[in-house]
């Protein structure tokens, strides 16, 4: 597949989406909507039985759910992404880890958009007070068991895929 030509329909400060014009293999036309944003971290708060999970209002559903920690950058802000999960863990529950290891890089939707994410696990928590933007003031965090988290992806309490595809790598390196 090959690019012919791109331009953007819309931005903002989190996003840009642009159209492509593209050439297939067999040379017939086509076209993509791309969504461009950065990638984020996400984190895995370990604690003894379970994980430290947030839960928000989470606008385009319409709806408040649970999931991991995560977060970005921004636009035109960079660095490492262990120190944007250090920084999202605190931010969003005041958690502070002892260790973060690294355990893999996704991508939320690549069928229409460059947006990925890397996931760590933090262990070693200690508590502290969170410090939210503005548009997280209605978050709120606390700790689950394994077997509470199992359930609450049963019934829809947990939706958010990138938690869902974060806390699969987590178990499929346990023993």
């Amino acid at each position: 597949m090959e690019q012919v030509s791109s331009r953007v329909v819309y931005r903002n400060p989190w996003m840009t989406v642009r159209e492509d014009e593209i050439r297939l293999p067999d040379g017939r036309p086509g076209i993509y909507g791309v969504v461009e944003k950065p990638d984020f971290a996400l984190v895995l708060p370990r604690c003894r039985d379970g994980f430290w999970l947030v839960e928000q209002f989470r606008y385009p559903i319409g709806r408040r759910a649970w999931e991991f920690p995560q977060g970005s950058w921004g636009r035109d802000a960079t660095g490492d992404q262990a120190d944007l999960a250090r920084r999202e863990l605190a931010e969003e529950t005041g958690l502070r880890a002892g260790s973060m290891q690294h355990l893999g890089h996704l991508f939320e939707a690549y069928g229409y958009s460059t947006q990925g994410f890397d996931v760590y696990l933090a262990t070693g928590l200690e508590e502290g007070a969170p410090d939210r933007e503005a548009t997280e003031q209605d978050m709120v965090h606390r700790a689950f068991g394994d077997a509470e988290i199992d359930e609450m992806i049963r019934s829809g309490q947990i939706v958010d895929a990138p938690s869902l595809a974060a806390l699969t790598l987590y178990r499929l390196r346990q023993p």
